[in-house]
């Protein structure tokens, strides 16, 4: 902390009740320090003036990230969930990245390049997050939420490594066995004191589908609940945006036409929809690369098309709808 000494803090710092005790604009002195020790502010809940927000973030993944493994450690030694250390140090900083005010920026810092499984909890967690903020939910729901899709895969623990990192494509057998990590975490979650059903239901409901053809048992629309229907967009979103075991990272055009074509399997519309608008709404002035590699930035969205904006190269200017050879390949931070 003492590297804060002289940096000036943009917006207030407050403590875990919401009190500000460092008003905006202040520079930081050693009594500045003192009071954030007795605080318990950590690092990562302080905005500097002229702070690099990308380094910000992925170091507070980074920190997340490995705060998660360690706990998810502790469940396969114990078979218990230290359920109350993920809701006092995972899950308030799955918020803090979840509210970053770049939406770019948070999908970079989350993306999964190494260690999938760890990166997956934590980039799970922090779009699911999003999304029930952009649903407005209530505080309490939305750490509810925010808790189910952080652990949604916990049952994996319980499914032998060489099946979960087999690079190759797993036979019926091993598949069935993968798919038993749903019922698993249930039945992990629901024996765990302080955790309610609706998020026992994440783990147990996040590969069902709105038209009966995911699993465990294949239910469908309103029998699947709204966490369920939520960590299923996250789930995907995550794990095609991010390198795997057995495929590459799919390109960011490829991923939201195929969430909205229902190759994934059918998932809630509604979620869908919201969650592909507030991605595209986010697009102008963004430097892309489309899929003939060149650099352009967005300059228009037309609402009709809404992943074919038009898009400066230079001086010409170049319409994705029309060109429809042409495509988004990578939104640039």
């Amino acid at each position: 902390m003492n590297s804060l000494l002289g940096e000036k803090v943009s917006s207030v710092v407050v403590n875990r009740f919401g009190l500000v005790i460092i008003p905006a604009n202040t520079v930081i002195e050693k009594k500045h320090l003192d009071l954030m020790n007795r605080h318990q502010i950590d690092r990562f809940s302080i905005s500097l003036e002229n702070e690099d927000k990308s380094i910000h973030y992925r170091q507070l993944t980074e920190q997340t990230v490995d705060q998660s493994n360690e706990l998810f450690k502790s469940i396969s030694q114990t078979n218990k969930i230290p359920i109350m250390d993920f809701k006092n140090t995972v899950i308030p900083a799955v918020h803090k990245i979840a509210h970053s005010l770049d939406i770019f920026l948070l999908f970079e810092a989350i993306k999964a390049k190494d260690d999938y499984t760890h990166r997956h909890h934590i980039g799970v967690g922090v779009l699911a997050s999003l999304i029930g903020k952009w649903l407005n939910m209530k505080e309490v729901e939305l750490s509810s939420l925010s808790l189910a899709a952080t652990l949604h895969d916990v049952g994996k623990l319980k499914i032998p490594l060489e099946i979960l990192q087999k690079p190759g494509k797993l036979t019926a057998e091993e598949y069935h066995t993968v798919k038993q990590h749903t019922v698993l975490g249930y039945e992990m979650l629901k024996s765990t004191v302080g955790v309610s059903h609706r998020i026992a239901l994440g783990a147990l409901q996040h590969h069902e589908r709105e038209d009966g053809s995911g699993y465990p048992f294949g239910v469908k629309k309103d029998q699947i609940d709204l966490f369920g229907k939520i960590i299923a967009v996250a789930d995907i979103f995550h794990a095609m945006s991010s390198d795997r075991p057995y495929h590459k990272a799919i390109p960011f055009y490829d991923i939201v036409s195929q969430m909205r074509d229902d190759k994934f399997g059918k998932l809630d519309p509604h979620i869908v929809t919201l969650f592909i608008e507030n991605i595209t709404n986010s697009l102008v002035g963004k430097q892309v690369v489309l899929t003939d590699d060149r650099l352009g930035e967005v300059v228009y969205m037309n609402p009709q098309y809404d992943m074919d904006p038009v898009v400066r190269i230079e001086d010409e200017f170049i319409r994705l709808d029309v060109e429809s050879q042409l495509h988004i390949k990578e939104v640039l931070i």
